[in-house]
C-alpha cells in the first residue's frame, strides 16, 4: 500500500488506509492484521460476523484505543495511535453503537459543543475579542438550528437529550458530528434498534453526507441497507480483511459466504 494518497491520473484517493492493524485483549487477537483502504468521497461498509473486530477497528481508527502494531493514515497523514482529540481535529468524527449523547444538555446544546476551534474557548478572546465571540456564537446557533431542522429534531431543541427515543438519539449523534464539519465520518451500526421508516431516513442522510463530500465508513449488519447505499464493502473475519468489493460481487465469494454465515448474505439482501 502506497504512503502517498494524493491522486494521480486515473488513481483513486483514499480517506483512510490501514495496514496490518493488530489489537489483542489479554492475549486474544481481536484485530489480527487487518489491511484495507477506504475510498475518498464514498460510503464504505465494514461487515462481518459478530466478533470479527469491526467495532475494535472503529475504536482504533478514532483514537479511542491504541493498536499493538500496524499503521493508519487519515487523508495521507500517519495518525497511528494518535489520541482521539487530535484525530478529531484532523477531521474524523464518529458515532457509537450505543448512543453517547450529553444527556443533561438540551438537544441544541449537544450540537453547540461540536464545532472545533470556537473563539469562546480562549480566555484572550473572551476578554479582548468579545464581539467576535458573540458573532461566532450566533452563527453556530443558526447553523445548529438548521441542522436540527434537517434531521427532524428542531421541535425537540429544548428537550434534554436523555429524553429522546433511541432512534432520535441516533439522529442526534449524526447531527452533532455534522456540526463538526467532518472529512471522514465513522458510523458504528447507525441502523441498529431503529424502526424501518427511520432506517430509510438515516440512509438518505448518509447519502446526503456523501453528496456534500464527506467520506463515510459504517459498521452495519443490515445488508439491505449496505446494498442500497454503499459503494464499497470490506468484509472482516477473525480480525482480518477477508475480501473487499461490491456486495453484489461478494455474495458469490465462497470465502465470504462461509465466514459470514452463508445464507445470511443472500437472505438479507433479497429478503
Amino acid at each position: 500500500m502506497s504512503d502517498n494518497v494524493t491522486p494521480t491520473t486515473g488513481a483513486p484517493a483514499y480517506a483512510l488506509q490501514c495496514q496490518d492493524l493488530k489489537k489483542a485483549f489479554q492475549g486474544v487477537l481481536a484485530v489480527a492484521g487487518a489491511t484495507f483502504d477506504v475510498p475518498q468521497g464514498q460510503i464504505t461498509a465494514l461487515i462481518g460476523p459478530n466478533g470479527a473486530g469491526k467495532t475494535t477497528i472503529v475504536n482504533l481508527l478514532s483514537g479511542m484505543m491504541q493498536s499493538d502494531s500496524g499503521r493508519m493514515q487519515l487523508v495521507g497523514t500517519d495518525v497511528t495511535n494518535w489520541p482521539s482529540h487530535k484525530i478529531a481535529r484532523r477531521g474524523l468524527m464518529r458515532s457509537f453503537q450505543l448512543s453517547r449523547e450529553l444527556g443533561g444538555l438540551t438537544v441544541l446544546e449537544n450540537l453547540l459543543v461540536a464545532p472545533k476551534h470556537q473563539a469562546g474557548e480562549s480566555l484572550f478572546n473572551i476578554f479582548f475579542r468579545p464581539l467576535a465571540v458573540r458573532r461566532e456564537e450566533r452563527e453556530n446557533v443558526e447553523r445548529a438550528l438548521e441542522t436540527l431542522k434537517t434531521y427532524g429534531l428542531y421541535d425537540l431543541r429544548d428537550n434534554r437529550a436523555r429524553e429522546l427515543s433511541g432512534g432520535q438519539k441516533k439522529l442526534l449523534e449524526i447531527a452533532r458530528a455534522v456540526m463538526a464539519q467532518p472529512r471522514v465520518l465513522l458510523l458504528d451500526e447507525p441502523m441498529a434498534g431503529v424502526n424501518p421508516a427511520l432506517i430509510d431516513r438515516i440512509g438518505g442522510y448518509i447519502l446526503d453526507l456523501k453528496a456534500s463530500g464527506v467520506t463515510v465508513l459504517m459498521v452495519e449488519h443490515n445488508l439491505n441497507v449496505v446494498e442500497k447505499i454503499c459503494d464499497h464493502v470490506i468484509v472482516l473475519a477473525e480480525g482480518r480483511t477477508l475480501a473487499t468489493g461490491k456486495l453484489s460481487d461478494l455474495r458469490a465469494n465462497q470465502d465470504v459466504v462461509q465466514a459470514y454465515l452463508g445464507e445470511v448474505i443472500n437472505a438479507s439482501t433479497h429478503g
